[in-house]
């Protein structure tokens, strides 16, 4: 529910007496829309800071068609998909022609809308090239949540002078993301250069031995640099929402 729904709302009770239990019964009625495959979060806004995130893995052309369209009728705007197809993203655009689709990240954002830009910045890392995908979803995220974003690719621990010689690049963002495979040494390093948050994202790439991911995840979560934390394999999109959230709550 947008705020200008629940001021609506409110004013609807505004000179009525009734009982605090159903007013709150009454804000509770419109909190999501039933779509029978999916149930789409109106109140996800409003509680959170942020409209839900539509993860299109695993959904048919249509059921990500019907959401947005849903979405898109309610008034919504930098409608974010996660894990899309290019096929997903024309399904989209048979509804709203403002889709933009991003292949290296694997997402669209419909209805896309330029607002305001935190002052911080936040600086996303990868240890490789491969590493790219994870770290384009975690950018692109972060900037559609309205935060100024710079890239440092391909500077990882087996050649550490490519990072250190971006040391005042580091020093001057107010969050890093550290996207890295293999051993997922990046993190670790990073955390320990810089006094901001660091968010450590293993992704899959690797051999044999790196487990799909799962080597890296553990080096991260037993990382001996303090201010680390981890989110799960690959994943870009968990690491830009927190890493804006941070940002955000600096500037409050």
């Amino acid at each position: 529910m947008k705020e200008k729904e629940l001021t609506q709302l409110l004013e609807q009770y505004k000179y009525e007496e009734l009982p605090v239990e159903q007013v709150v019964k009454e804000l509770k009625k419109a909190p999501f829309a039933n779509l029978d495959y999916a149930r789409i979060d109106h109140h996800r806004g409003l509680r959170n800071g942020a409209s839900e995130v539509i993860y299109c893995q695993g959904k048919t052309l249509e059921q990500v068609q019907g959401i947005v369209a849903h979405m898109l009728e309610k008034g919504g705007a930098n409608i974010l998909g996660t894990l899309a197809t290019a096929e997903m993203a024309e399904a989209v655009r048979q509804v709203t022609s403002e889709v933009a689709y991003y292949q290296d990240a694997r997402l669209f954002v419909a209805n896309p809308k330029n607002g305001p830009k935190t002052s911080n910045k936040i600086l996303v890392v990868t240890g490789g090239t491969a590493d790219i995908p994870v770290a384009e979803e975690a950018a692109i995220t972060a900037e559609t949540l309205g935060n100024q974003v710079e890239r440092l690719y391909d500077v990882g621990v087996a050649g550490l002078h490519r990072l250190t010689s971006q040391l005042d690049i580091l020093l001057e963002a107010n969050v890093v993301i550290a996207v890295a495979g293999m051993e997922g040494a990046l993190a670790s390093v990073v955390g320990g250069l810089v006094d901001k948050p660091v968010i450590a994202v293993p992704t899959s790439v690797g051999y044999g031995a790196s487990f799909g991911g799962v080597s890296a995840l553990l080096t991260m979560l037993n990382s001996c640099a303090s201010g680390v934390s981890v989110v799960n394999i690959d994943n870009g999109f968990g690491a830009a929402y927190l890493a804006s959230m941070i940002n955000h709550m600096s500037e409050k």
